[in-house]
Formats: C-alpha cells, sequence, structure tokens
C-alpha cells in the first residue's frame, strides 16, 4: 500500500530563518491549597528561553462538565475532588499548587507551508507536569485559559462545542490504541466568548507526554543558538527517547526514534480513516502522540482527497496527503537538529537526508501490515499478491463511496461465510464479487478465529460526524446526554453491543459536506 505523495525522496531546506527574543514577561500566579497536589516544572526550569510564567484567567462562573474518572486516577489525582470547588478551580488554572510554575510555551511553525517565526501557547498554559501512579510524567494542559503574550491578538478564549470535540475525538482515539494526548476535563467558564455568535466558553485540560513539537526545535534552531538547541534535544531525549543518549550520534538517533514513532502514528491515523485537518509543524509532536484535535474528522465514504478543515481550500491536509505532509514536517525537524548532527554541514545533510530518506519506506511497511491485519492476511501471502489486492479493495471503496469503517467490520461478517452485509455496500456488484473471490482464494480457511482478528483490528464505533455534532449541540445547550451516550460508545470501539446500533451507522445523505473549523 503506497502513501499518496511519496513519489520522490524529501529534500531538506537549510537557509536562514529569523529570530525574536522571548523578553522577561513575567505574571505573578495566585497559589493555594490543591489537595495535596504535586506539580514540577522541569520545562519551565531546564528552558527558561521557551517559557514565559502567566495565570490562567479567572472564571466568573465555572462549572465542570466532564470529567475522565480513569484518566485521574492514573495521575494521582482524587475524583472527588476534582469535582468540587477547589478542583474545579485547580483544572482551569485558578487554583494552582505551592511550587508550580505555570507557562505558557514559545514555539515556532510552518502553517500551511508558509514559516512563522513566533507562535506559542496564544491561548493555552502548561500548569506542570504530574507523576503519573506508573512514576510515568505527563503534562498537565490548559485550553481556553485566556490570552498569553503570543496570542497575537486573539481573545485567547474557547468555547464550549470545540473543547469537547477535542474530549471526545481524543478518548476515542485512545480508545484505538493510537498515541494521543489525552483529555481530562473539561470546564465551562460562565463567560461568553465571541465568534460568529456568542457561545458559552470553556476550558480544556489534557494531559500528554509532552508538548514538544517540531515546532519548538524551529524556535531555538532560528536563534543560531546552539547551546540552547542541544538543551532542548537533551531534553526531549530524557523525556522520551532515553535509549538515544548511548548512540554514537545521540541526535542523529532523535532524529531516527521521532520519525519511527511519526511512521508508525499516521498509518494508524490512515487505517482508521483519520483526518487531522491542520498539519502544520507546531501540530508535530516530538513524542509521536496525536495533537491538538481542531479541523479533525473520520471519513465517512473512502477518499483520499477527504478534507474537513473550513480553511484547507486547496486541500494540503487531505487524507492521502498525510504521509508526505509527515515526512515534509520531518524534514524540517531535521534541518533544526543538523548543528547538532555533525559540524560540517554537508556531512550533517547527508546524515539526515539518508534518515528522512528511509522515513517513506517505514510508513509505507507500517500501512501494508495494518492493511493485512484489516483484511485478514496471513503473514505468508506475498506482497506481490497482496498489495494489488489491497488497492483494487480501495479504489473499489472510492469508486462506490462505500463507507470505510462499516466495510472492514462488515468483511469480518464475510469471514464467517456471511458476505451480503459488505456486497450491500456497493453498486459495482461484479466488480465486489470479482474483488471478493481474490480476497476468499488468499483466506482458504477463514473462521470465525480469523474474524475475530480482524474483528480486533476494525472498529465498529468511531466519532461519526454527525454524532459528534448532534452531542455538541446538544451540550452547548446545557444537555449532556448525547456527548455521555457517544462517550460510551467509542469508548469500547471494537465490542459491538446492543442499544448502540446508531452509533455504527454512516451519516444520513441530507447530513450534507461536513466541514469543521479551528475554534479561534
Amino acid at each position: 500500500m503506497t502513501p499518496r505523495g511519496f513519489a520522490g525522496s524529501l529534500t531538506l531546506q537549510t537557509g536562514p530563518v529569523s529570530f525574536r527574543s522571548l523578553g522577561a514577561v513575567t505574571v505573578a500566579s495566585d497559589t493555594g491549597s490543591a489537595s495535596g497536589v504535586a506539580l514540577a516544572d522541569h520545562f519551565a526550569r531546564e528552558l527558561p528561553e521557551l517559557a514565559v510564567r502567566w495565570q490562567a484567567e479567572a472564571a466568573p462562573q465555572p462549572r465542570l462538565l466532564v470529567l475522565n474518572e480513569p484518566l485521574a486516577a492514573r495521575l494521582g489525582l482524587e475524583p472527588d475532588w476534582l469535582r468540587g470547588p477547589d478542583g474545579v478551580r485547580f483544572l482551569i488554572g485558578n487554583l494552582v499548587p505551592d511550587g508550580a510554575s505555570p507557562v505558557a510555551q514559545a514555539y515556532s511553525g510552518h502553517q500551511f507551508g508558509g514559516y512563522v517565526p513566533r507562535l506559542g501557547d496564544g491561548r493555552a498554559l502548561l500548569l506542570g507536569e504530574l507523576t503519573t501512579t506508573d512514576g510515568g510524567l505527563r503534562d498537565l494542559h490548559l485550553k481556553g485559559s485566556g490570552a498569553t503574550p503570543f496570542a497575537r491578538g486573539g481573545d485567547g478564549l474557547a468555547a464550549v462545542g470545540p473543547m469537547l470535540r477535542e474530549y471526545i475525538v481524543s478518548e476515542a482515539m485512545h480508545a484505538l490504541g493510537i498515541p494521543t494526548t489525552r483529555s481530562l476535563a473539561v470546564v465551562a467558564t460562565g463567560r461568553s466568548v465571541h465568534r460568529e455568535t456568542p457561545l458559552p466558553g470553556a476550558v480544556l485540560a489534557r494531559v500528554a507526554s509532552s508538548h514538544l513539537r517540531v515546532g519548538s526545535f524551529q524556535y531555538v534552531a532560528a536563534s543560531g543558538n546552539v547551546d540552547v538547541l542541544r538543551r532542548l534535544a537533551d531534553h526531549a531525549i530524557a523525556r522520551h527517547y532515553p535509549d538515544a543518549a548511548d548512540a554514537d550520534n545521540p541526535y542523529l538517533a532523535l532524529f531516527d526514534a521521532v520519525g519511527s514513532a511519526q511512521a508508525a502514528l499516521i498509518a494508524q491515523w490512515m487505517l482508521v480513516g483519520f483526518v487531522h485537518g491542520v498539519m502544520n509543524t507546531d501540530n508535530m509532536t516530538i513524542s509521536g502522540e496525536t495533537i491538538d484535535y481542531g479541523p479533525c474528522a473520520f471519513m465517512d465514504a473512502y477518499d483520499p482527497e477527504t478534507v474537513f478543515s473550513s480553511i484547507d481550500s486547496w486541500g494540503r491536509y487531505a487524507y492521502g496527503n498525510q504521509p508526505s505532509i509527515a515526512g515534509w514536517n520531518l524534514a524540517r525537524f531535521a534541518e533544526t537538529l543538523l548543528p547538532l548532527i555533525d559540524a560540517d554541514q554537508d556531512r550533517a545533510v547527508e546524515l539526515a537526508q539518508e534518515r528522512l530518506t528511509g522515513f517513506g519506506g517505514q510508513l509505507s511497511t507500517a500501512l501494508a501490515t495494518g492493511m493485512r491485519a484489516k483484511l485478514g492476511l496471513a503473514d505468508d501471502v506475498p506482497d506481490d499478491v497482496a498489495t494489488p489486492l489491497m488497492n483494487d479493495g480501495l479504489s473499489l471503496l472510492a469508486a462506490n463511496h462505500v463507507d470505510f469503517t462499516s466495510f472492514f467490520r462488515h468483511l469480518g461478517k464475510a469471514a464467517r461465510g456471511d458476505a451480503e452485509p459488505a456486497r450491500g455496500m456497493f453498486v459495482d456488484l461484479a466488480g465486489f464479487d470479482a474483488w471478493l473471490h481474490r480476497w476468499r482464494a488468499l483466506n482458504p480457511d477463514a473462521s470465525k478465529m480469523a474474524a475475530s482478528k480482524m474483528d480486533a483490528v476494525n472498529p465498529v464505533y468511531i466519532p461519526r460526524n454527525h454524532l459528534v455534532e448532534e452531542a455538541l449541540e446538544a451540550a452547548t445547550g446545557g444537555d449532556l446526554a448525547p456527548l455521555n451516550r457517544l462517550l460510551e460508545a467509542v469508548g469500547s470501539p471494537y465490542d459491538e453491543r446492543p442499544g448502540l446500533e446508531r452509533y455504527a451507522e454512516p451519516a444520513p445523505e441530507d447530513f450534507g459536506n461536513y466541514r469543521t473549523f479551528c475554534g479561534t
């Protein structure tokens, strides 16, 4: 299965970039008793050049809308306390534990291909790092907590709908087994947010392995300060890829590790029909986690040209372009590391280019392996047989406008002997029958066991766009019941359950051409 856009090798661009200093902006934070919560400040202490101390805006009437209790428990946070007045204030940054240092993080980024030298957390704050019950370290981060020095004229606020969208989709991604930032809570602020119309405001509390991005490295690299760049790279290695520290070239090993993580991640997106929608370099994490669920959505009918973002008018971040864009972003990451990879820039470019060229192969392999699993193909089926079957099957789906998620789930029923649910999705019955004959010839021992393996990688439930919109509209009006029902369905995406049939169905025909918005 060859990803679109990988026809040629990627090249590095090494031209000069501009830099602006952060300055010395500080704001005192209110502190208080937070039920023994301990927030570390590793990022703020180790990389002060990328951190501005700040505080969240006070919310007039904070009200908890949704709390992720299992995640809270893993973070060592008491759910009952989080539901109380002090806990709610903590979740929006209005009650800061003693010793914590909330900061807005600095980064740059290529946005739709254009470089912006100073972006940063314009409406977000890193409250600090929590130690999980299994000893891991996780960032606790807010969105919609008010304007920071990086706001660039924005109000720094967020509305209930977009924050609940991130909660729904990020938790669905986690349940699907895809690396992602997680959502801890959404709190209504009691403040109106003005977009096209006034909307109720909210703050999202989210959790991540870190919020280091390709854009973080771009910001530092633009300054030409190799010492800070080395500290940032060492911080990333210690946080995410400690084995790289022992490599002959730790910074080349860091690039390798990030490339491998991103290859695996993008393949997982593609295999469930996920479209991120805004794959700017500031939205690509060093950890390999999915981040910033703005104009994101899942495909219904399979179409590589699928675009949901209202601002992506030329399809840069279409579903089928995601592999090539990931490679492009990694090329920008490689540029930042050149001074660390080798003192001889020509040699550094050569080494980085060599590693970058291998990214397409890694992603193609991950896609092919995942597609084999979705089709239930045995490991001994030769690639020259499996690959045409995969590509011809996808072409049939596109030509017949077949729902991507439902088709693969129904194919599991065909493995059990009932092909009609899958067959009924096609207009070109002869074309499907011919393809199914080829598929069955490669699955002569198809059985309940084979079908069960297919069901384990082909979800029944995804956050269907019409259901997400239904839940967000109801929640914005104060009714959380549709939200909770949707979360119940997508929380166990591979387990078909009675009573949830509508959550497995594609959007009705009158749903129309779906568009999503970033929420700012």
